[in-house]
């Protein structure tokens, strides 16, 4: 089955909220648009988490997140993101994050960030 969460006004339409509860039985999480100006937050494993450029299906652990086609991001505010998550917890890996081939890259230093193009997959080191 597939589900689509999508919106069409501006501002927190509680997108973030409805896609946490959904991605709980979900197997692929998917961003699909938007850069690190929007964000969402979420309460779980009774911790607060906020979240600009990754999905919130990252909560979850089984769930696969592709930061999509259309997304534009920033490498810099995504490897801090990570970081802040990973502080709480949350196991980010190559298995469970993904950045498709189409989706726009900022780099403003690129030191901690590797991009391997075959897997397309993001390796945090």
């Amino acid at each position: 089955m597939l589900t689509a969460v999508t919106g069409i006004n501006w501002g927190d339409e509680g997108k973030g909220r409805v896609i946490d509860l959904l991605a709980e039985n979900a197997d692929v999480v998917v961003r699909y648009q938007g850069g690190n100006n929007a964000g969402h937050t979420v309460v779980a494993k009774q911790q607060k988490f906020v979240l600009n450029l990754l999905p919130s299906g990252i909560l979850h652990e089984n769930v696969v997140c592709v930061l999509g086609d259309g997304m534009v991001v920033d490498l810099e505010h995504l490897t801090n993101e990570i970081a802040q998550i990973r502080e709480k917890g949350v196991v980010v890996t190559p298995n469970n994050l993904k950045l498709s081939k189409r989706a726009t890259i900022s780099c403003k230093n690129r030191s901690s960030v590797w991009f391997h193009k075959k897997r397309h997959c993001l390796c945090i080191q």
